[in-house]
């Protein structure tokens, strides 16, 4: 796919709750990819190509397949759930573990019957479907255990420090959770991630046979949409949803990485004012969407670059 800039198309006709583009020469005919960083506006995208085109809305994004984080991880409000159909979105348990071999499973099954438009900003999804993903055992939960323990004790660098350099050259090296799982496959099997990978089968779904896409947002247009949006998230019950899960709180629990989460629950708890939660909450998005913007740069150079607009 060759490396482009494309601005999207001029509007088209309004849709009741779509208020968007579609990219230029989109063929009806082939399943899309849509990756972007936060607050970008790939979702509104996506529902707009599945309205005139037709197709189904698949989510790839990690915390938008729990149920107990609608608001505060932007997933689709149900009147857009109502505009066009969508897929794995909110259907996985709070308390549940969900992996990106869950999830390609799950985008194996839609492939079989519709046209797909997944849509998200875990790059590692997109990265597995795109270029396969390899067929690691299960981790122990005991191995797990000992790298939370880990981590909590020396942070990253103790696990850093055991991987080898092909490992590290792979992955995100300030992302915990990608770090620890690097550690956890090395120490479970005794063999390095990166050597699990290089065995890596076929993609299920390969770039050259979709129509791929990622949302070329610079920092200084994203960071007042940011802005802008967790705003309108707490205006539209982000602080309740915390509530209703503060007295199961687990910070341990991947469902409980929502962006936001943590800022708000230490807000109710007392240990912060709700300005300085917002605050905190703001920055954190902000250093999410600049670690999304890195991957997409590395790992999807070849795919056509959208400058959003408004």
């Amino acid at each position: 796919m060759v490396e482009n800039r494309r601005q999207f198309n001029a509007p088209i006709p309004e849709i009741a709750g779509i208020g968007g583009m579609i990219p230029e020469g989109l063929s009806a005919g082939r399943h899309v990819l849509i990756a972007g960083p936060t607050a970008s506006g790939k979702s509104a995208l996506a529902t707009e190509i599945a309205a005139r085109q037709g197709g189904v809305v698949v989510n790839a994004d990690a915390l938008q397949v729990y149920g107990n984080w609608r608001v505060l991880s932007a997933r689709p409000s149900a009147e857009e759930e109502a505009l066009v159909p969508h897929r794995l979105y909110g259907h996985v348990a709070r308390e549940r573990a969900y992996s990106v071999g869950d999830w390609l499973r799950e985008v194996a099954a839609l492939l079989q019957n519709d046209r797909l438009i997944i849509v998200g900003g875990t790059g590692l999804y997109f990265s597995a479907l795109t270029e396969g993903l390899a067929a690691i055992p299960p981790v122990p939960p005991e191995v797990r255990a000992e790298g939370d323990r880990l981590r909590a004790a020396e942070g990253l660098a103790g696990m850093l420090a055991e991987l080898d350099a092909q490992t590290l050259a792979r992955i995100d090296r300030a992302n915990p959770m990608r770090v620890q799982r690097a550690w956890e496959v090395w120490r479970a099997t005794g063999r390095p991630l990166s050597a699990w990978q290089d065995d890596t089968p076929p993609p299920l779904l390969a770039a050259e046979d979709a129509a791929c896409y990622v949302m070329d947002a610079p920092k200084d247009w994203l960071t007042p949409r940011i802005e802008r949006r967790f705003d309108a998230m707490l205006a539209d019950g982000a602080l309740e949803e915390a509530r209703a899960n503060l007295a199961a709180w687990d910070p341990a629990l991947p469902s409980s990485k929502a962006i936001g989460a943590p800022e708000l629950i230490a807000h109710l708890r007392g240990g912060s004012t709700l300005d300085e939660a917002r605050a905190q909450a703001i920055v954190a998005t902000r250093q999410f969407a600049k670690r999304q913007r890195s991957w997409f740069r590395s790992r999807m150079s070849r795919w056509m670059k959208l400058a959003p607009s408004g």
